[in-house]
C-alpha cells in the first residue's frame, strides 16, 4: 500500500510504464495532496517544449494517484478516468510538476457513500501544471472508481 512517496512513485512505475518512461517521479504524496514532476527531456516536442499529451498524462497520473492512496486505506477499487480536458495557457520549457489536492468533503463523502452502495462512483478532481513557479495548465477530469478490484 503506498503511503509516502518512495512508495508511490514505485508503484507507478511498476504498473504505469508510461510513468517511468516519462521519468516521473512523486514529490509529494499524502491522502490529502499529491504533486508529481517529469523532466523536460524525455516529453521533449519539436518545439523544445514539453508536449501537452506529457503533461495531460502526468496530470492525470497525478489525480488518479491521490484517488489510489486515499481508497488503499479501505475501499478496494479500481479506478480509471473518464474523460477529461486540458487548458494550455504558457509552454513549458523545462521540468514541471502537476499537483492535484483532496476534493471538498462533502463531495468525497458522497463518492465513497456511492463506491460502498453501489460498488461504482464518479468524482471530479482538477489538478494544476506548473513550470518555473508558474501556472501553466489546468486539468479536470471526471474518475470512476469501481469496487471489487485492485
Amino acid at each position: 500500500m503506498p503511503v509516502n512517496a518512495r512508495d508511490l512513485e514505485a508503484y507507478l512505475h511498476d504498473h504505469i510504464p508510461l510513468s517511468k518512461a516519462m521519468q516521473v517521479s512523486v514529490v509529494e504524496a499524502s491522502p490529502e495532496r499529491v504533486a508529481l514532476g517529469a523532466p523536460l527531456a524525455p516529453n521533449i516536442n519539436h518545439r523544445d517544449t514539453v508536449f501537452g499529451g506529457s503533461a495531460s498524462a502526468v496530470a492525470v497520473l497525478a489525480c488518479w494517484s491521490l484517488l489510489h492512496m486515499r481508497l488503499r486505506g479501505g475501499l478496494a477499487s479500481r479506478v480509471v478516468i473518464q474523460r477529461s480536458t486540458m487548458s494550455f495557457a504558457l509552454p513549458i520549457a523545462g521540468d514541471f510538476t502537476a499537483t492535484t489536492e483532496t476534493p471538498e468533503p462533502e463531495a468525497w463523502a458522497a463518492f465513497t457513500r456511492m463506491l460502498e452502495r453501489k460498488g461504482r462512483a464518479r468524482i471530479q478532481l482538477a489538478a494544476v501544471v506548473e513550470y518555473d513557479g508558474r501556472a501553466t495548465c489546468r486539468f479536470e477530469g471526471e474518475f470512476v472508481a469501481l469496487g471489487g478490484g485492485k
